[in-house]
């Protein structure tokens, strides 16, 4: 069971980092639509540099890198040029897979460098939490700690409340002195950088190596589980960790269960399409309309002003 656990929570990593990414990019009022192109991308440098440096780390900085730059592009289009966020982010997904799998070809089928295990002495040992949490590596520990920072920044500091703020009503935080097309950028770097971290954890932890289309729709993804987390960091992760023990699942039936493995590796995506509807529809608005304690956990809606443009004066 530990070690079922531990799996789940390694397995999950590149989404948190994904998820996590777009949650604040979308927070601001940018939507990141490359987000599956973007992964790829990333994922792409993050082992090319790594296997031709001999340094998982300098792998992660270009992935960062990589995806901050797509982001900033989206950004730019749609502030500074005024151009439509999804139409880019669209034209985007395809010319960085395009791109990932031009770039990526000499690097098919080639031994990676793996990210290194690393347990947390005394703390690996306690009971129960110790095998889960604590002997994993830093992509795993990472991706925990971003979580718990995300949740505090957004919620807990005054940067975070602009943030909130240049999302849901950019003219109200403008006329309070925020440079909302400033914060706007910013936070789609911060974003695209933590897309580019989930990059590199897939290509140099979670499936090491590069291939064709190597993260197999994670950045799709990633974009519902935002949509399912109601944009809350906490609600995002559950998200990602649920998708993260299908796949798992799958993954250790697949040699007594073949057939079974196989319908569990592809019940991710459908349920998540299936969940998107029902939080969508008319009847759970109902429903909340007579419970109103249960909109917090069943649905959120998204920031007022996500994918519109600000005119400052």
């Amino acid at each position: 069971m530990e070690a079922a656990l531990a799996s789940i929570l390694a397995a999950s990593a590149p989404l948190i980092f994904a998820t996590i990414g777009e949650t604040i990019t979308e927070k601001s009022g940018v939507i990141n639509l490359s987000l599956d192109g973007s992964i790829l991308l990333s994922a792409m440098a993050a082992f090319a540099v790594a296997l031709t440096t001999g340094s998982v780390w300098l792998g992660f900085l270009a992935a960062m890198i990589v995806s901050m730059l797509v982001a900033l592009l989206v950004a730019y289009a749609s502030i500074s040029l005024k151009l439509n966020q999804v139409a880019v982010g669209f034209v985007l997904t395809l010319l960085c897979t395009d791109l990932s799998s031009f770039l990526g070809n000499p690097f098919v089928n080639r031994q990676g460098v793996p990210v290194p295990h690393m347990p947390i002495p005394i703390l690996k040992d306690i009971p129960l939490i110790g095998p889960i949490i604590f002997d994993q590596d830093l992509t795993v520990y990472a991706s925990l700690l971003t979580v718990f920072v995300a949740y505090l920044f957004m919620f807990k500091t005054r940067r975070g409340l602009e943030l909130q703020g240049v999302g849901e009503r950019p003219e109200a935080a403008y006329a309070r002195g925020i440079p909302v097309n400033r914060m706007r950028y910013l936070y789609a770097a911060i974003g695209g950088l933590l897309v580019g971290a989930g990059g590199a954890a897939y290509s140099l932890d979670v499936k090491l190596g590069w291939s064709y289309r190597h993260t197999a729709g994670l950045g799709w993804i990633a974009l519902a589980i935002v949509i399912f987390g109601g944009w809350h960091p906490f609600r995002v992760a559950f998200g990602a960790y649920l998708f993260g023990a299908l796949q798992t699942l799958a993954l250790k039936l697949q040699p007594v269960m073949p057939n079974l493995s196989q319908v569990l590796s592809t019940l991710p995506f459908p349920l998540m399409i299936f969940t998107l509807l029902l939080v969508s529809s008319d009847s759970v608005a109902r429903l909340l309309d007579r419970f109103p304690a249960l909109r917090g956990i069943l649905r959120s809606d998204p920031p007022s002003a996500l994918g519109t443009h600000f005119e400052q004066e």
